[in-house]
């Protein structure tokens, strides 16, 4: 870390971003490329920024191989949107959507489907404050059912669908928010994927949606213009002004990744943090993670000491330490130490040290 004021943010989101990013992106800020005007200024329909969007659509596409006929939207409302963006676009023939619920974030995405048509509850963990991810098989799908719903990674309980489900022919939309860019996936299996930007991909404002073109097209003529995919597609997410620093940042971002070997590298890498952090907490005798070790989250690592005063203690005293925001979700406690694709691997080994010398002193 070229900054030694910057402390390690372990945020479920917003999160930390590379510091290589935010240097070139604060480098540039005042006069971008010597055009005279920080990105922050300029017109979304100029060539500046033209080029700026279409670099960071083809640098996307390349990293997860995505095909072309599926488009990718840059648009903004976070993921919250999409929850009513989804039944409103893809409830078409039968509006019958059938929904797997393993958090927060899929319940409220199910509730909000509701107010648009027949939604059915497939499969849920709720009764186990979702430590696992919930099992269903084709045959649990309504066979008319225009789509399926899940949320891939779970922040607040520190969950992963590390399994990819079979639905057949019915379009599978999924919430990848809190990991996408973090593992290869086969986008052609999917009808649906969408992310807001605050965790893997860049600062809050931008959500990303890729979304397969037999999709598009189908919202009734009811629906806001705003909330019809098909508008942003054929405006190439331009409709309206689109959240331009979020979108360069992201470009930013996209570009780091390639750079560094693509997805297959990006995942090694968090693949090597996770089991760092999993490993001293299975045999630590202070500290254990409630989730299911088969569906563990590498982005999201939940653990408790079992005292709820000597949990806020661990933030307090972690925070003195230079590290921030390990605090669980309000709705659950306990700590979380999200670690996203910036967060080095120092970070965590810091932070693993510093839990051994806690354990030490409170046990």
């Amino acid at each position: 870390m070229t900054n030694t004021n910057r402390v390690f943010n372990f945020s479920a989101g917003p999160s930390m971003l590379p510091l290589d990013v935010i240097e070139d992106a604060a480098a540039n800020l005042a006069d971008y490329n010597g055009c005279g005007q920080s990105v922050m200024e300029m017109s979304h329909r100029s060539k500046e920024f033209g080029k700026i969007i279409e670099e960071a659509e083809a640098d996307l596409r390349d990293l997860m191989n995505i095909p072309e006929n599926y488009k990718v939207l840059f648009l903004q409302g976070g993921g919250t949107l999409q929850f009513a963006m989804v039944p409103l676009n893809l409830l078409r023939a039968s509006k019958k959507a059938d929904y797997v619920v393993a958090g927060s974030w899929g319940k409220k995405a199910y509730q909000e489907a509701c107010k648009f048509g027949d939604i059915r509850l497939i499969a849920s963990s709720e009764e186990d404050t979702f430590t696992y991810i919930p099992k269903f098989t084709k045959e649990d799908i309504r066979p008319d059912a225009d789509y399926v719903y899940v949320c891939y990674n779970n922040t607040i309980y520190g969950t992963h669908m590390n399994e990819l489900p079979d639905t057949g022919d019915i379009p599978l939309v999924a919430d990848m928010s809190s990991c996408i860019l973090s593992e290869e996936i086969d986008v052609t299996k999917f009808g649906v994927i969408f992310a807001g930007a605050q965790k893997n991909v860049g600062p809050a404002g931008m959500t990303i949606v890729i979304i397969r073109e037999d999709l598009i097209g189908h919202a009734d003529a009811t629906v806001p213009t705003y909330l019809d995919y098909k508008v942003h597609a054929k405006n190439d997410s331009m409709y309206n002004t689109p959240p331009c620093f979020a979108i360069y940042i992201a470009g930013l971002v996209f570009k780091r990744i390639k750079e560094m070997g693509g997805l297959a590298a990006m995942h090694a890498a968090d693949v090597e943090k996770a089991e760092l952090l999993y490993s001293y907490i299975d045999q630590s005798k202070l500290f254990k993670s409630p989730v299911a070790k088969e569906d563990r989250s590498l982005m999201n690592v939940v653990f408790v000491t079992g005292d709820t005063d000597l949990d806020k203690k661990f933030v307090s005293d972690a925070k003195a330490e230079g590290m921030i925001n390990l605090n669980g979700h309000r709705s659950v406690g306990g700590m979380r130490a999200s670690i996203y694709n910036a967060m080095p691997k120092e970070g965590v080994e810091k932070l693993i040290a510093f839990m051994k010398k806690f354990e030490e002193e409170n046990l």
